[in-house]
């Protein structure tokens, strides 16, 4: 039963009478006399908080849903016996319509928490075409708060301390964004005793996917993509393409290279354990660990911008008719990529009206191949695109399971190819291989 003398505040389970268990949650402020805990262990406390005003049942105008497949049945049923947890599925299977059923299901105070504001504004389109329902939507200068709403991490981050008893279940799409100290706050500041996290890719380079556990859940359901390959998703094939710097390049690459290790060698004449997290640290006050560090900035730069990735996508934009999507490391590529062949390109700071008309273009066919640098990584519907071309990025797994699922929506019996223009004899080489070592990409 709900104590009366609890209740939340900012975030937090508060109350002036000491816990008869499960002591261990609280904390004494010997200052008020009170005991305080985060919201979200008011599940684990047998949810005290219960607001019933607040959580009545949701109604639907109408419920407009596609058929689940049996893998997306499953998850649906192995969520439901826990009313918690993280649902792991490749992208491209169907996660967000296991979600709009557990919507249905609950029928409760819903808040989606989504990475980027375009994802949040997708999502919202989709519960609305779903339930009938005018969506809330709490950032981007705005504060529009419904039973049924989406919000960015970010936003959610600030404002659940003023929202956490509000929404019986949270949706954490693309939940490996989740853990962390602002973004944490988005579940740690939350009552909901219902959580539900959406994946492809719950492992993260830090290693604090074991968070998942106290901020939504356990891992309840796991998909893998070899087990819907040529199924539910696109049949497919990695080709890996090497290219080689230019003559002028080499030397500057080589050059730079000459730089680091000087630096390091002189770093560990005094410290044999000098490494590079030594140098970022001292290259806001030593000259030379500044020079090192930009000089590896630099030869990064070489790598992501080579003249013969450019000469590479020449080639692949003539071969393949069909629609293209090119992913690269920086701005930078992709406005001299979208200069160069005149491709639209889509980047983090492209305005929604904007990006709407690149993708609705693209998928109209009016644009055979668009360019992004990461926006187009999560979440966003690609249906068409069935070749993709990396001609840079990261060493993460994560970015590279992402990318990969942008082609990977079947449409009919087209494969997919994705193509990694690597040059070789670079650094570029070891993160390609890290990158590569998810078995999505074994095969």
């Amino acid at each position: 039963m709900e104590s009366p003398s609890l209740r939340f505040d900012r975030g937090l389970l508060v109350t002036d009478v000491a816990p008869s268990s499960q002591v261990e949650l609280w904390k004494h402020d010997s200052r008020t006399g009170l005991w305080t805990t985060y919201a979200m262990h008011n599940r684990r406390l047998g949810e005290p908080l219960n607001d019933r005003a607040r959580w009545e049942p949701v109604t639907f105008p109408r419920v407009e849903l596609n058929k689940l497949r049996p893998d997306q049945e499953e998850a649906l049923e192995t969520w439901l016996r826990a009313s918690f947890g993280v649902v792991v599925m490749p992208t491209g299977s169907g996660k967000t319509e296991v979600a709009l059923h557990i919507v249905r299901a609950m029928a409760t105070h819903t808040l989606f928490v989504a990475p980027t504001r375009a994802l949040a504004y997708q999502l919202a389109g989709r519960l609305e075409d779903a339930f009938g329902v005018d969506v809330g939507f709490i950032g981007d200068q705005t504060f529009r708060l419904r039973p049924i709403c989406v919000t960015t991490y970010q936003s959610a981050g600030v404002k659940m301390e003023f929202l956490g008893d509000y929404f019986k279940l949270v949706v954490y799409d693309e939940c490996h964004h989740l853990p962390g100290d602002l973004r944490g706050d988005a579940a740690r500041f939350s009552a909901a005793p219902y959580r539900l996290g959406l994946t492809a890719t719950p492992k993260r380079s830090d290693g604090r996917e074991d968070e998942y556990e106290e901020l939504i859940g356990p891992i309840c359901h796991q998909t893998a993509i070899g087990d819907l390959r040529g199924t539910v998703l696109a049949k497919y094939r990695i080709r890996r393409i090497p290219v080689y710097l230019t003559d002028a390049e080499q030397e500057h690459y080589d050059a730079l290279g000459r730089t680091i290790r000087d630096h390091m060698a002189e770093g560990r004449k005094t410290n044999p354990q000098y490494d590079w997290q030594d140098v970022s640290s001292n290259s806001g006050r030593d000259p030379a660990a500044r020079h090192a560090f930009l000089a590896r900035l630099k030869r990064k730069s070489i790598e992501d911008h080579a003249a013969a990735k450019l000469d590479v996508l020449e080639d692949l934009l003539r071969e393949h008719m069909q629609q293209v999507v090119v992913f690269t490391a920086s701005n930078i590529m992709a406005r001299t990529v979208s200069l160069r062949f005149l491709i639209p390109c889509i980047l983090a700071h492209t305005q929604k009206k904007e990006r709407k008309m690149i993708l609705d273009g693209y998928e109209r066919g009016e644009f055979r191949a668009i360019i992004a640098n990461r926006v187009l990584n999560e979440g966003i519907d690609v249906p068409a695109a069935k070749v993709g071309i990396v001609i840079g990025g990261t060493g993460s797994e994560v970015e590279s399971v992402q990318r990969l699922g942008r082609i990977l929506r079947k449409k009919g019996v087209q494969e997919a190819t994705l193509y990694e223009v690597v040059c070789a004899g670079t650094g570029e080489e070891e993160r390609s291989r890290k990158r590569r070592r998810n078995d999505a990409y074994k095969g």
